[in-house]
């Protein structure tokens, strides 16, 4: 699923939740949640991304019945009246995972990286699911109090490469597995700019790598911006610098002015050739 000759994936937020930092609540029935995963197909996302739990800073964990009750019945109305669309399920929940694959999702994202909960990885190895293992410090109940790093860059990279180990050794086979940096989770502002300044030494550990900055609060604080919603072009910009990077997945609420960022930035890098 994952080629590091394709073009740049964009990943569609769809949060089935009441309480998600941008956009919880929206799309809480099923009418909206499709409407919404049609419009962003539309805007040409090649991912949708369901979830039913936050991981805004500072949430509690949802029960894996309160997440499946959210999510599964989107998950099926969208495979069954929006065709051959890519699904990726949300959840830190081997058994949320498990049945959304079997209501037609195609790949785990994994806030924890198969961490919070031990059946996850091997799920993703008998099914030949591909998943996306993120960094992140902490819970998202804790994340944010006080974070510390002495390199965050070197931090993260040595974090994930012992979740790569890990999945590898569960029998995930390495061309299904993506990384992401976990931008926002457990990480101060400049944590965050450190992570977005070098990109290229997560690509350069060859695995996919996916950005998820959509709407973040940093980059408010850098822009005057309060309102997540207000932080649209912010995000389209580490967009194109992530293409510029090498960076394959964005995970945005904006699929349309991100599509458009990361086609341009991807028909530069492809003129340096």
């Amino acid at each position: 699923m994952f080629s590091h000759t394709q073009k740049p994936l964009i990943m569609g937020i769809l949060n089935i939740t009441p309480d998600s930092f941008s956009d919880g609540g929206y799309y809480w029935n099923l009418d909206a949640a499709l409407q919404q995963a049609g419009r962003m197909l539309a805007d040409g996302a090649d991912i949708i991304d369901i979830g039913g739990e936050s991981t805004r800073p500072g949430s509690s964990p949802v029960a894996a019945a309160d997440q499946l009750q959210r999510v599964i019945p989107v998950i099926t109305a969208i495979r069954q009246q929006l065709g051959d669309v890519l699904i990726s399920i949300d959840t830190t929940a081997s058994e949320v995972a498990k049945a959304a694959l079997a209501a037609g999702a195609n790949l785990i994202n994994d806030v924890s990286a198969g961490q919070e909960d031990a059946d996850m990885l091997a799920l993703a190895a008998q099914t030949q699911a591909p998943i996306i293992l993120m960094h992140s410090q902490g819970t998202p109940k804790t994340m944010q109090d006080n974070p510390y790093y002495d390199d965050v860059v070197q931090e993260v990279i040595a974090t994930l490469k012992l979740r790569v180990a890990a999945a590898l050794n569960a029998g995930v086979k390495p061309e299904n597995l993506a990384l992401d940096p976990g931008i926002g989770f457990g990480k101060r502002k400049q944590d965050n700019l450190d992570l977005l300044a070098h990109l290229d030494a997560l690509v350069a550990l060859g695995y996919p790598v996916l950005l998820g900055t959509s709407r973040k609060r940093f980059m408010g604080t850098l822009c005057d911006v309060s309102e997540p919603s207000g932080l649209v072009t912010a995000t389209a910009a580490t967009t194109a610098l992530g293409v510029m990077a090498g960076v394959q997945l964005f995970r945005v609420h904006d699929v349309k002015e991100n599509r458009q960022a990361a086609d341009v930035a991807w028909a530069i890098k492809q003129s340096r050739h």
